[in-house]
C-alpha cells in the first residue's frame, strides 16, 4: 500500500484528495501537512505532521496543492531530501519551472496545470487543430471561481502553449491577455487568453478557432474538484516507481 502525504491539506484540493483516497485499493492517506489549521475531519490513522521532515518521513509520495511560495519551499526542501512529488500548484512562473527542472535530477516530479484526463485529451486536440487550421484565429477563454488567485489559469496557459507550439511560435511573443480602447485590428498570429472569475465555477476552458465563414470551439468543463483529486492520486501511484525525471500528466496516462 502506497503511503501518500498531502502538502496543503487545509485547502479545498487537499480536502478533496483526502476524501477521494477513502477506499483506494492501492494507496492510503498516511500523513498531512499544512501551514494553516486543518479543521476538517481526518481518520484517526492519519498523522498530522508538524514539519516537512515529518511529512517526508511518513510518506512514499507527496501531493502538493498550495500556493507558489508553498510549492517552491516544498521543492527546495526535497532537493536535499528526495521524495517523489506530484505538484498541482499553478502560477509558479519561470522561477518555479526552473526549480522543478533542477530538482527532477534528484527525484521523479510530475507537475501538471490540470490533473484531469479530459483536459489532457483537450490539449492533444488543441495541438492538432492549431496545426491543421493554420489560418484560423485562436482565442482562449477560461472561467474559474472567485477565489482563484492566478490568472490566466495554468491550464489555459498550457493550452495556449500547445497551440503556439503547433504553429512553431513562441507563446511569449504572440500571447495577449486583454483588450481595451482602440486596440487596433487583431494581429494574425496572436493568441488571446482571457480570464473570467465568479461564483463557485470549478473550471471551464474554451479554445476557439475562428475564420471567415466558420469557427470551431473545443471546451472542457469540470463540475467537481474530485476530477482533479482522482487524477492527482492516479499520478502519485504511478510516479512512485518512476526514475528521476520531470513528468507530465500525459506520461502518467500514456498519451
Amino acid at each position: 500500500m502506497i503511503r501518500i502525504g498531502i502538502h496543503g491539506a487545509s485547502g479545498k484540493m487537499g480536502q478533496e484528495i483526502a476524501r477521494c483516497l477513502n477506499g483506494n485499493e492501492k494507496a492510503k492517506l498516511n500523513v498531512v501537512y499544512s501551514v494553516d489549521e486543518i479543521t476538517h475531519h481526518l481518520d484517526k490513522s492519519v498523522l498530522i505532521a508538524n514539519s516537512l521532515d515529518e511529512l517526508f518521513a511518513n510518506s512514499d509520495v507527496v501531493i502538493d496543492f498550495t500556493i507558489k511560495q508553498g510549492a517552491i519551499n516544498l521543492i527546495n526542501y526535497a532537493r536535499t531530501n528526495p521524495k517523489p512529488l506530484v505538484i498541482g500548484t499553478t502560477g509558479l512562473g519561470e522561477e518555479g519551472d526552473a526549480l522543478i527542472n533542477t530538482a527532477s535530477n534528484a527525484m521523479p516530479i510530475l507537475w501538471a496545470s490540470n490533473m484531469s484526463l479530459g483536459v489532457a485529451i483537450l490539449n492533444h486536440l488543441v495541438f492538432t487543430a492549431s496545426k491543421a487550421l493554420r489560418e484560423f484565429d485562436i482565442e482562449i477563454v477560461e472561467m474559474h471561481h472567485k477565489h482563484k488567485k492566478d490568472a490566466p489559469s495554468g491550464t489555459a496557459l498550457t493550452l495556449a502553449n500547445s497551440a503556439a507550439n503547433a504553429r512553431e511560435l513562441e507563446l511569449k511573443d504572440v500571447m495577449i491577455t486583454g483588450r481595451e480602447g482602440m486596440s487596433g485590428e487583431r494581429e494574425k498570429d496572436s493568441i488571446a487568453v482571457m480570464a473570467l472569475r465568479g461564483g463557485d465555477i470549478v473550471g471551464r476552458h474554451t479554445v476557439g478557432f475562428y475564420n471567415d465563414g466558420e469557427f470551431v470551439e473545443l471546451n472542457h468543463t469540470a463540475t467537481s474538484r474530485a476530477t482533479f483529486a482522482k487524477g492527482a492520486i492516479k499520478a502519485a501511484i504511478w510516479l512512485v516507481n518512476q526514475p528521476n525525471a520531470r513528468y507530465t500528466i500525459n506520461d502518467c496516462l500514456g498519451l
